[in-house]
């Protein structure tokens, strides 16, 4: 099987932590690895129409879309909650990533978007994130989250 293609939504706020979801996959003591299918560079634009268009090929590249959910996320409109919709047009598997660390649907966060879509909701850590990749299938409805067995098999409890 090969890695699960996936394009990363984030908000410009938390630009970092994408990059270091990059670094995780060149770290070979990490075991963390998906095909990266972000836009290989910035997109050197400010015609919206232009950039969507391009992250559209991107996503539509794509089996999985994660979005990053930080403090600012639920308000994202024109890119992060676009990109979103894409996703879901498309059919890609969500995984909604809490940049706060939460295991649960963060209602205060989470942008209404990909909620009650059958996404699932992990905290940002390369282990949990891995194994949603490898494992999660998209329901039809509500938000899903791992009970603590799952955590624990993977030593993060």
């Amino acid at each position: 099987m090969g890695l699960p293609r996936t394009f990363i939504g984030f908000s410009s706020k938390d630009i970092h932590y994408y990059h270091l979801m990059q670094a995780w996959k060149k770290n070979e003591s990490t075991d963390f690895y998906f095909t990266d299918c972000q836009l290989a560079t910035e997109v050197n634009s400010n015609n919206e129409a232009y950039i969507k268009k391009r992250c559209r090929e991107r996503i539509n590249m794509c089996g999985y879309y994660i979005m990053l959910i930080g403090d600012d996320t639920r308000h994202k409109h024109t890119y992060v909650k676009w990109e979103a919709e894409v996703a879901k047009e498309k059919g890609c598997t969500i995984i909604g990533v809490n940049l706060n660390g939460s295991k649960h649907f963060d209602s205060i966060r989470t942008p209404a978007v990909i909620t009650n879509i059958g996404a699932i909701f992990v905290p940002y850590t390369p282990k949990i994130i891995k194994y949603a990749l490898e494992n999660y299938q998209m329901k039809t409805s509500e938000d899903y989250y791992y009970k603590d067995g799952v955590y624990q098999s993977l030593g993060l409890i």
